[in-house]
């Protein structure tokens, strides 16, 4: 039972080093997911900008900045 175990160990061990040490067409999969995350990020900041809150809220703090008096 104990040499079953230890040799499923290792087999184990030896599908993860590989897993981890092979890299063929890794980065095309990690360039496509990272291009997808980073335009549904800027689709969901779009969003968020150009609604009616943030430009009330953004056009309020300016106004309030420039009308503030120093002194």
């Amino acid at each position: 039972m104990t040499h079953n175990l230890s040799r499923l160990i290792d087999r184990a061990g030896a599908h993860a080093t590989r897993l981890i040490t092979d890299e063929d067409g890794m980065s095309t999969a990690e360039y496509a997911i990272g291009t997808i995350a980073a335009a549904a990020f800027g689709a969901i900041l779009y969003t968020v900008i150009t609604g009616d809150n943030i430009v009330s809220a953004l056009t309020g703090i300016i106004g309030k900045a420039l009308n503030t008096s120093v002194g």
